[in-house]
């Protein structure tokens, strides 16, 4: 027998004990902002307490399936990276909209359901667009979802949005040592337990804040042990015409988002994706969107919380995430545990927050040393791009007297940056150069296949090296 080559980082399996530490982690990073959208949802459709939680259940439990069948994958369904799924705010506003104004539940789900099996015929499209994500688009819009990302820390630091005391000094004290634990633990203490750094955060913040009074375990004995999601529990669905539109343009802005976090962790992993692969990652949103309509939860994306956690641990393991997922699985089927977790002050999730989103900023940072600045507009693009996907974050009612489906679009950050981004890397380095404007024969090379990615030219070399765009 031939001695067998390692195993990619990506491939490798920790050991067990490891497993669940590291799975346990993501769980935590993500859990506020996976029950956040059956809690909106639900809450602005005035469903009794009972039907919430129900919400909240079926959510986690196909969560778990979504991350388990993103990360090991079947056939042409999956990544095969380390990404957590879970329920896209990109569809909170018309979700709302459709069941607030006489559709109800089953008129959302008959539209994830359509936009679900539009994301898997899509999927392959999207694949070909790769080429237009050289470094130059890739780190722009890695650096626009850390950003991005950072206000929602700062909420939690502050004690939550809409909570009584958000503000309060004792919410961002408590964040704020969190922080230090977790940078701490990172800088001081041995391998392992710097890799988990976070969840020892977590659990020392939920230590401290169980005494001072930032949280309770009530709602712990209220939930049941074991709630099972049965399909169209709300009724069968129904297709609307107006809302199934409006759920497609979802589906093109989280197809949009997700592009860019798998990109981002096939960049921290050293696993790049290329044009198949990221097909059958979208290809398993759009399987987990429909699975989502027919358990009564919502659309299924990538998760750039937990993005940032990867690139913050250095733990590249697909199977310490699929963990994470058998773990939402568990959390789904025993409300119980369910009730736990969700008993996090939200300023302990604050603290380590702020480590991790800057994390995923910062590896876009990293992502655009790889491109040549001298002697084109790959600044401008940055510029711009970056702007354009900071304005909804920094002024969220700016687009609010625009169409329903425009707010869709650019509302989010993410997808406006990422638009903006691939559009102006097309007109500065794909199309050809106007004569007489001015640029050199080196600015316009840069727009050819020969040029580096991002439209740049390779410092102190004279021909352009062969590489695609």
């Amino acid at each position: 027998m031939t001695e067998s080559t390692p195993a990619h980082p990506v491939d490798e399996i920790p050991p067990k004990r490891h497993l669940a530490a590291f799975g346990l982690q993501h769980v935590l990073a993500m859990y506020a902002g996976a029950v956040a959208v059956p809690l909106i949802v639900g809450g602005a459709m005035k469903l009794p307490p009972a039907d919430l939680a129900y919400l909240i259940t079926a959510d986690l439990l196909v969560c778990g399936i979504a991350t388990l069948i993103q990360c090991i994958g079947f056939w042409r369904f999956g990544v095969r990276l380390p990404i957590m799924q879970g329920c896209t705010f990109a569809a909170v506003s018309p979700m709302v909209l459709i069941g607030t104004t006489g559709g109800g539940l089953p008129a959302i789900y008959g539209s994830v359901i359509v936009a679900g099996l539009a994301i898997v015929l899509l999927a392959p499209v999207f694949g070909r667009l790769l080429r237009y994500f050289p470094p130059l688009v890739t780190g722009t819009v890695i650096l626009i979802i850390g950003l991005s990302l950072l206000p929602v820390a700062g909420n939690w630091a502050a004690g939550g949005a809409g909570s009584a005391d958000f503000g309060e000094p004792k919410n961002l004290a408590l964040a704020a040592f969190i922080l230090a634990v977790v940078l701490g633990v990172q800088r001081f203490a041995p391998a392992f337990l710097s890799r988990i750094a976070v969840l020892i955060g977590i659990l020392v913040g939920l230590a401290v804040a169980v005494p001072f009074g930032f949280t309770d375990f009530g709602g712990v004995g209220d939930a049941d042990w074991v709630g099972v999601s049965t399909p169209f529990h709300f009724g069968a669905p129904t297709f609307e015409f107006s809302a199934i539109v409006s759920m497609l343009v979802v589906a093109l802005v989280t197809m949009t988002e997700t592009t860019g976090d798998l990109i981002a962790v096939g960049e921290m992993t050293d696993r790049k994706v290329e044009p198949r692969s990221l097909a059958d990652g979208l290809r398993a949103d759009g399987l987990s969107t429909v699975l989502g309509g027919v358990f009564n939860t919502f659309p299924y994306t990538a998760y750039a919380q937990n993005v940032g956690l990867v690139g913050m641990t250095r733990v590249r393991s697909r199977w310490v995430v699929a963990t994470a997922g058998g773990i939402l699985v568990l959390l789904g089927l025993l409300p119980k545990l369910g009730a736990v977790v969700a008993a996090i002050p939200a300023p302990v999730l604050g603290g380590a927050g702020l480590v991790m989103f800057g994390t995923v900023a910062a590896s876009g940072l990293r992502t655009l040393t790889e491109v040549d600045f001298k002697g084109n507009n790959n600044l401008t693009v940055v510029a711009v791009s970056v702007a354009m996907g900071m304005l909804p974050v920094g002024v969220p009612t700016i687009y609010e007297k625009f169409p329903d489906w425009f707010q869709t679009v650019m509302n989010s950050g993410i997808s406006a940056g990422c638009l903006t981004a691939i559009a102006l890397n097309l007109l500065f380095n794909h199309l050809p150069a106007k004569a007489g404007s001015g640029a050199s024969e080196a600015d316009s090379g840069a727009a050819e296949p020969g040029g580096l990615p991002g439209g740049g030219v390779e410092k102190g070399v004279e021909q352009p090296r062969e590489e695609a765009v």
